[in-house]
């Protein structure tokens, strides 16, 4: 049995932004369950969905005195009795939900009931999880990157991969929208798969960045209004990109479709901007002949398919130059939320 009781953690008593963040020095360790899993966590990583929660937008609840963030990656420390694919000394990350099969899509019910929000999360020095929301890290990676794929990395690859007929391959183009994680992660992702990618960015010094990573051509979507058919005369015979990652919801999609191809496919993962007037509807589907699929994370069976193909591709998150300590996590969420971060900002815990 394991004598670790208490952690030093950061809990959330409100909701009134990053000021009902409150740190702990001996937050209590619940007891290890049959199957749960106590975890030393080396490393977290950030999402604007903490912000959504620590202001309460959207209206969604949280558990009194929450540990916040999903993200994170540690060791293994102890396993209840009736854990068996996990045991002491596995590296492992951990997964936003745990109430759901382990090749089931997730839903925003799954998620309003996650890690971070109803179950403690990751910003503390050691968890007690259960053993379905955690998977075994890549081996390639260090817990700082490891901790990016929980919820950028995973919705990524479902966007990319979520969809056999539509898999990126070579040949293809793929369009990212800005430099926040899922988009970074989809560039590495659709690189490593053999595709072309276009990224926009709104900012001319993240252009020469996102070429280094390997975009063949980016746009800057504040000084290009319509965006979309620069993409698209960015493509062979101005056909249109293969697969859009779009990020931004509303502020985006128009632009997204004019950026398709035919019977090309837009994901969507995330809800980061707010539309104008006269926002695109499901009918839009049959103007632009093409498909729009909504998704959310990705199941277990994902995550653990996604990490062999980091390992296989020697695929390495990128992580903002920028990283910040267990004890500066007001900090951390303060230059995020101002937009100065590249990808992903990690905490490093241990």
């Amino acid at each position: 049995m394991t004598t670790i009781t208490h952690t030093p953690a950061w809990i959330l008593n409100g909701q009134k932004g990053t000021e009902s963040l409150k740190y702990v020095e001996n937050l209590a360790l619940p007891q290890l369950g049959a199957h749960d899993v106590l975890i030393k966590i080396h490393a977290a990583s950030l999402n604007y969905r903490e912000v959504v929660l620590a202001t309460g937008k959207f209206g969604l609840p949280i558990k009194e005195n929450i540990v916040p963030s999903s993200d994170g990656a540690g060791v293994v420390e102890a396993v209840g009795s009736g854990v068996t694919q996990f045991q002491p000394g596995d590296k492992v990350c951990t997964h936003l939900t745990s109430n759901m099969p382990k090749d089931a899509p997730a839903n925003f019910a799954d998620i309003n009931t996650g890690l971070g929000q109803i179950i403690d999360g990751t910003l503390r020095s050691y968890g007690v999880f259960p053993d379905t929301s955690l998977v075994k890290m890549p081996t390639t990676l260090t817990f700082a990157e490891a901790a990016t794929l929980t919820c950028s990395g995973l919705t990524a690859w479902n966007a990319l991969f979520g969809l056999a007929t539509k898999e990126p391959k070579r040949g293809d183009i793929v369009l990212i929208q800005g430099t926040g994680g899922v988009s970074i992660a989809a560039l590495q992702f659709a690189l490593a798969a053999g595709a072309t990618v276009i990224a926009t960015t709104s900012s001319d010094a993240k252009v020469t960045r996102l070429k280094e990573l390997g975009a063949s051509h980016v746009i800057n979507y504040r000084t290009t209004e319509k965006w979309g058919e620069a993409v698209k005369h960015l493509t062979p015979d101005g056909r249109g990109v293969d697969i859009v990652v779009d990020v931004g919801g509303l502020s985006t999609l128009r632009q997204s479709l004019e950026s398709v191809r035919p019977e090309g496919l837009i994901a969507l993962t995330g809800l980061l901007g707010e539309g104008g007037p006269n926002p695109p509807t499901i009918l839009d589907g049959l103007n632009y002949l093409c498909i729009t699929r909504g998704l959310l994370l990705g199941s277990r069976v994902q995550f653990e398919t996604m990490n062999r193909f980091i390992e296989e591709h020697g695929i390495k998150p990128i992580l903002d130059e920028k990283t910040f300590t267990l004890g500066e996590v007001k900090e951390a969420y303060d230059y995020m939320t101002q937009q100065r971060h590249f990808s992903k900002v990690a905490i490093q815990i241990s």
